[in-house]
């Protein structure tokens, strides 16, 4: 009798799921529309008028979901323990909270360990830089120094003022993603999304949120920091074994062996050598031992997966956009969360990761003392914040942990105590969704606009960037796109280590229980090959996704590397050292033409030879639209006006 209750219910959800995806495909066309009626923009209403579901990223709208309702089945399916998302007033409100203002701790990593304000530039510095404003904002704070430091060949001098590329409203007094927190009697300073994925309107002062912080000095101010050696990782080293000498101090490895760590001060030197080349707007959060930072993408994320540059964000909830969500979270602000991964990972054993990161910690508290006859993930126990949970940050164990899957990079999901396992995430994931670029300032006439559609048909474009969002939500190999290598496999070793998607039920209360309802995150539906490119792991090169073409005139300058970038002037402003080096930002419309234009483009390459040592080349896409493809200069200036007023 049971077995035959069973077939009835895999009878009745498989026409469910045939009706649905009927249902979708008719709708498609109107998607978008029916998104922005689901999930208003306006900050002062509500976000949502009636509620709709996320059920491993298959959006249920609110009238599906009242049919659904009617079957005794449809309730089970949109149950939280069968990993149902329902997306009300409280999860969009949870997630704007979280997008704007969450740091999940880091500001405990971000200010006692790894020393961003115990250096150069201090908390005092900072809020002078805010008050030197009166009220007027800007898209770049520029900060006076502390003091004296040199940086490879490059000496900053007391008393200087450095463009950090942060961002202050109009009438406020706080940097955008970027709260002083009050903790353990001092003020620390932490980072939420909108530090990276929202700017100011150089015209307005106001927010312009899901926008690119395209001039964010990444790079400079973490080689400012007092112990940039946390991201040792993410930069050119080969061995830190380079980087030990006969004073050395040592500690007891995981196996009970003797090892030593690195000089501190000689890794610091290197690694500050490193981060200081990122070009603005870029960041790295691949602990692949090299120093390849990427383009932070916008956060205008509606039909525009998978998720990140090389799109390994493709399962789970909201199409993989929470698993991008949280793979920020727990690597990108706290590198003490890869300790447990690292023998597997880095080949480093965890005492020897850990006792690296921590001996030249910013606060006393934190540093780790190699004489102390403590091994270093003791002393890391007895001052972690958090400590039920690997980190510092506020984060929770997965089933898999520390192993990585298709969910997590290290088998970590990020999640606030009080709430519910995943929430904040999948809040953010929901709230971003709702986000749509500004109207850009281009004018084009219909005409115009439809000989750039014309182009776009005819050369090619569309075979990639289709449908609605202008994306066919694939992955390209890196051998076919020819885009600069090294990031296409950042994820290798992760790929290869990847085990079944496991996560909790989305109902499970913070902290965890023994008891907690286990769920397998379903992946059959994804390419196995999409996959492999997605990670670069086994023999596959690895690849890119292919980008949603929305927005494009607020995400200058293009491709995952950021290197395609010209500046107003098409002569002297070329590629990175031509444009943001110089505190220029890129122009859209002279940029996308270097993207198209193959003359242009290798004048770009050229540009950006300074560059090469952080993998910053502006190479590949070559898709041509120009004289060597038998367009004329008129049809050029038509896909691009196009191409930067699509909605």
């Amino acid at each position: 009798m049971r077995s035959g209750k069973w077939a009835i219910f895999i009878f009745v959800s498989c026409v469910i799921t045939i009706v649905l995806t009927i249902s979708l495909l008719k709708e498609r066309n109107t998607e978008a529309r029916r998104s922005d009626e689901i999930c208003s923009q306006t900050q002062d209403t509500k976000l949502i008028d009636k509620p709709a579901y996320d059920l491993w990223g298959r959006m249920i709208s609110q009238k599906e979901a009242e049919k659904l309702m009617k079957i005794e089945e449809g309730h089970a399916l949109l149950d939280p323990k069968n990993g149902a998302i329902k997306i009300d007033e409280n999860l969009l409100r949870l997630g704007k909270q979280a997008f704007r203002e969450e740091t999940f701790g880091n500001e405990v990593f971000l200010t006692d360990i790894l020393g961003f304000v115990n250096g150069p530039i201090t908390v005092e510095k900072l809020k002078k830089a805010i008050k030197e404003l009166n009220g007027e904002g800007t898209t770049n704070l520029k900060v006076e120094l502390a003091k004296t430091v040199t940086i490879g060949d490059k000496t900053f001098i007391k008393g200087e003022k450095v463009d950090t590329g942060l961002d202050v409203e109009k009438g406020s007094n706080k940097i955008l993603g970027v709260p002083f927190i009050e903790s353990e009697g001092k003020t620390k300073v932490g980072v939420s999304c909108i530090a990276c994925h929202a700017t100011v309107d150089p015209k307005t002062g106001t927010m312009m949120e899901g926008a690119i912080n395209t001039d964010a000095n990444f790079g400079l101010l973490l080689a400012l920091s007092s112990n940039t050696t946390a991201y040792f990782a993410r930069t050119e080293i080969e061995s830190i074994k380079k980087f030990i000498n006969e004073s050395s101090k040592s500690v007891v490895t995981s196996e009970g062996k003797e090892e030593k760590l690195p000089i501190a001060e000689a890794l610091e030197a290197k690694v500050d050598e490193s981060v200081i080349k990122w070009p603005k707007g870029n960041f790295d959060i691949t602990n692949d031992f090299k120093n390849n930072p990427a383009q932070i993408p916008d956060s205008f994320t509606l039909g525009d997966h998978p998720y990140s540059w090389s799109g390994f964000a493709m399962a789970g909830p909201f199409k993989g956009l929470s698993v991008i969500n949280n793979g920020v979270n727990i690597l990108g602000s706290d590198l003490t969360t890869l300790a447990d991964a690292s023998p597997a990972l880095l080949g480093i054993d965890k005492e020897v990761y850990i006792g690296t990161i921590l001996q030249n910690a910013a606060n006393p508290k934190y540093r780790f003392d190699p004489n102390s006859g403590k091994k270093p993930s003791q002393f890391f126990a007895e001052i972690d914040p958090t400590p039920e949970a690997p980190g510092i940050n506020e984060i929770v164990k997965l089933p898999t942990y520390p192993r990585p899957s298709l969910i997590s990079p290290n088998g970590l999901l990020v999640s606030s105590p009080g709430t519910k396992v995943g929430e904040q995430n999948n809040g953010m994931a929901a709230y971003q969704n709702t986000l749509v670029p500004p109207k850009p300032p281009v004018k084009v006439e219909d005409k115009v606009f439809g000989l750039g559609e014309r182009v776009f048909q005819r050369a090619g474009c569309i075979s990639c960037h289709a449908g609605t969002y202008y994306t066919n939500n694939k992955i390209i190999s890196v051998n076919e796109i020819k885009t600069e290598p090294t990031r296409a496999n950042g994820l290798e070793k992760v790929g290869n280590y990847l085990v079944p998607s496991v996560i909790y039920s989305p109902d499970t209360p913070v902290p965890i229980s023994g008891d907690a309802r286990q769920l397998k995150v379903p992946t059959k539906q994804l390419d196995p090959e999409q996959i492999k490119l997605a990670f670069g792991s086994g023999i596959s090169p690895g690849g890119y996704k292919v980008p949603s073409l929305l927005g494009l005139y607020w995400s200058a300058p293009y491709l995952h590397d950021g290197g395609v970038a010209v500046g107003p002037n098409l002569k002297t402003q070329l590629g990175i050292p031509g444009t943001l080096d110089k505190g220029i930002l890129p122009d859209p419309v002279n940029s996308l033409y270097a993207l198209i234009d193959k003359e242009m483009r290798e004048k770009v390459i050229i540009a950006n030879q300074p560059r090469k040592d952080v993998h910053v080349t502006g190479e590949g896409h070559e898709f041509w639209v120009d004289k060597s493809t038998g367009y004329s200069k008129n049809e050029q200036e038509a896909l691009i006006k196009y191409l930067l007023t699509l909605e």
